[in-house]
């Protein structure tokens, strides 16, 4: 395979950099495109067994046609019908008539505690007969792809009856695609694997086998919908909504068959720029009007369609503001129009002044979400979802969870990651983020032992609302190994996966994939092979966070290179914001209600007491919510520079052997991931090396204070 060569910025707008995967191969085994966590090797077990599929439905079509291929390849034999021939294994609809006897005794065991919902399935095995159970397609979909993950140990020994179902009704991707080459986002914005699998120059890509390969991916760890086109919707992607319609259908079309459910991102003005109407007022008759007539037309071509994401009153978006009108005014608006149909809207809480003046300090860009929301609580539809990101600045290293996640009982509440990893090294560095995301899923927003954020989004939470699920900014591209850097794959896996129970723990969810992307039948040393991936990938989160962004400090990225590489003061005097106040006397935003901005009153005890206190402020985060002098010493002991100084040459020390460890592996597995990989951690120590030098030099320049170790700081 040509391997596309390292660089040291964000890829926007790359090449076909490899042919679809075709038909009779949707992995992309075959061609160009790598497997990712479903080679054929992953479904041995399953496909060297007798299998009987029951019922109906394209999910249980699907089923069966994953079984019948596996089975093809692997020796087993794949049957619809019930008759007298000996089965090991059963998926099956629970309403889907006769079934062999021990799966009938089964049936009854797994009906015991009530149905299994949706997307739920039940599995258990007796008498050398495993079976999967659903009350709906779906689940036995779902259900496929556990029996994958588990492997040979699902057809070994006996297994009480065990239920499975979501965290999260909606656990969803947005991909921020653009149809046009944005002239400087390129294709997908934000985006570090190359182009877009759905649209190529300012059409519709027509290789629709690499899509359905997406949603069987998809499917494979827990995803449910997502989103085809950018939050920042151009002139182009607007006309989705109306006479491009078909390509959004020809795309929900290839990602029925996964359970995959399309939703679409749309601009708030589209009335004036698609309807020629003269004004968006989301109270105007006309208006409404448009947005019902426009929503008709798409359920009459998508019937199972999902609905819209709106980023509206943000970075230059158009929104309600423009006619004196609030968000809920707004997102009302749309779900007016959706609810006939059942969809939703998406209504991004990603709104703060993006024209700031660095000289006033009262001006904080972590208030604005719940500035904006919080006094909204309660005036949003049923089926509006605010869509808050999980930490209130943007997605950076490190972040405390989101206040808005707390503030709004009465509201649906989805929480979004960045699965892209815009400010985690760009796909460039590994960074295996389940661990972050983890943190903020079991966070207790009322104190330990209270509801989680997981329990808000999945409307467990202490409010009347229903849940709005997970949603996350996508991060696969048209390069051959999805996602530009073959590890970063482990980030999309994962957030699928936690999205399905955010409960799991994060080492033993990179177990499972690195048992389905590196099968042991394929690698030469399997327990060489799995000690590497976890030494290199298991606090590779906390590695990066080490060379870049110190006790909670984030933006010293670069805003020349698309936020890839270190820039120090790169926002400091932006009007974007300002991030870290250094200063000759000491570092940190002052965000406390005694001296500072107020923001930490904006959470509920006892959280807002712990980061108001200088003294019980966890060390990770004290530079979020404190300014303070160079020589406060932390609880480790060390002073804040110092462990500047000591995490930033710690963390190139940890890259460098994470390079070194890697290298072990040559001839072990696929030499084309070996390679891949190997170039990136070359790329990941050139930067980290950089990061070290600027931000230690930096703070040494401004302190005065030397390191302690006499190490070189220029």
């Amino acid at each position: 395979m040509s391997l596309p060569s390292a660089t040291t910025g964000p890829a926007t707008a790359g090449p076909d950099a490899a042919g679809p995967a075709t038909g009779d191969d949707p992995a992309g085994r075959g061609g160009d495109v790598h497997a990712a966590w479903l080679p054929p090797e992953a479904f041995a077990p399953l496909g060297s067994r007798r299998v009987l599929v029951r019922g109906d439905g394209v999910l249980v079509d699907t089923v069966f046609d994953e079984v019948e291929r596996a089975c093809a390849r692997h020796g087993g034999r794949a049957d619809r019908t019930a008759g007298d021939r000996a089965v090991d294994l059963v998926l099956a609809l629970r309403d889907a008539g006769p079934l062999p006897a021990a799966a009938t005794a089964l049936a009854r065991a797994a009906g015991a505690d009530g149905p299994l919902g949706g997307e739920g399935f039940a599995l258990a095995r007796a008498e050398g007969v495993t079976v999967v159970l659903a009350d709906a397609p779906a689940g036995l979909l779902y259900g496929l792809f556990h029996l994958v993950r588990l492997g040979a140990a699902a057809f070994e020994g006996d297994h009480p009856v065990r239920r499975h179902a979501p965290a999260m009704a909606l656990r969803m991707l947005d991909h921020w695609d653009n149809v046009d080459v944005h002239p400087v986002m390129g294709q997908v914005e934000r985006g570090y694997a190359g182009g877009s699998i759905f649209w190529r120059a300012g059409a519709a890509r027509r290789d629709l086998d690499r899509v359905r390969a997406y949603g069987r991916l998809l499917a494979a760890c827990g995803v449910n919908a997502i989103s085809v086109n950018n939050v920042n919707v151009h002139a182009t992607e607007a006309r989705l909504l109306t006479d491009r319609l078909g390509d959004v259908a020809e795309l929900a079309d290839a990602l029925r068959p996964y359970g995959v459910r399309v939703h679409l991102s749309v601009t708030f003005a589209a009335p004036v720029v698609l309807g020629g109407l003269p004004t968006a007022d989301p109270v105007d008759p006309a208006v409404r009007a448009w947005w019902a007539a426009a929503t008709r037309r798409v359920y009459a071509r998508i019937p199972d369609f999902g609905g819209y994401v709106v980023k509206a009153d943000s970075e230059g978006q158009p929104g309600p503001f423009t006619y004196g009108r609030d968000h809920a005014d707004g997102a009302n608006l749309l779900a007016e129009a959706l609810a006939p149909f059942g969809g939703v809207v998406h209504w991004r809480a990603f709104v703060y002044n993006h024209r700031q003046d660095w000289r006033d300090r009262s001006t904080d860009r972590a208030r604005a979400a719940y500035d904006h929301f919080a006094p909204l609580d309660g005036r949003f539809r049923d089926n509006v979802v605010v869509q808050a990101k999980f930490g209130p600045i943007d997605f950076q290293p490190r972040e405390p969870v989101s206040p808005v996640l707390a503030a709004m009982p009465a509201t649906r509440l989805a929480v979004e990651f960045q699965v892209t990893q815009e400010y985690t090294g760009q796909q460039q560095h590994v960074c295996y983020l389940a661990p972050c995301w983890s943190e903020a899923l079991t966070f207790a927003p009322w104190g330990p032992g209270g509801p989680t954020v997981a329990d808000v989004a999945a409307g467990s939470g202490p409010g009347p609302a229903a849940g709005g699920g997970l949603a996350a900014v996508a991060n696969v591209g048209d390069d051959p190994f999805w996602t530009g850097h073959p590890l970063a794959q482990a980030n999309l896996y994962a957030y699928g996966r936690l999205a399905w129970d955010p409960g799991l723990d994060p080492v033993a969810v990179l177990d499972e994939w690195i048992d389905l992307t590196f099968p042991a039948s394929t690698v030469g040393d399997p327990a060489l092979a799995r000690e590497t991936l976890h030494a290199v990938m298991d606090d590779s989160w906390r590695t990066y966070e080490r060379y870049t962004a110190p006790l909670g400090v984030g933006f010293m990225v670069s805003p020349a290179r698309h936020h890839y590489g270190p820039d120090v003061d790169g926002y400091e005097y932006s009007r974007w914001g300002t991030y870290h106040f250094a200063d000759r006397d000491g570092v940190g935003v002052d965000r406390t209600r005694a001296t500072g901005t107020g923001f930490t009153g904006q959470y509920p005890p006892p959280w807002s007491q712990v980061y108001e206190s200088l003294s019980d402020c966890p060390d990770e985060l004290l530079l979020f919510f404190h300014h303070v002098p160079y020589g406060h010493v932390l609880r480790s002991g060390s002073t804040v520079i110092q462990h500047i100084y000591d995490t930033h040459f710690a963390g190139v020390q940890q890259v460098a052997g994470m390079r070194q460890r890697w290298r072990r592996l040559a001839g072990v597995i696929d030499p084309a991931v070996h390679a891949r990989v190997a170039e990136r951690l070359e790329e990941q120590l050139r930067c980290a090396i950089e990061w070290r030098d600027q931000v230690n030099t930096y703070f040494f320049r401004k302190s005065g204070v030397p390191d302690v170790r006499g190490r070189t700081i220029h």
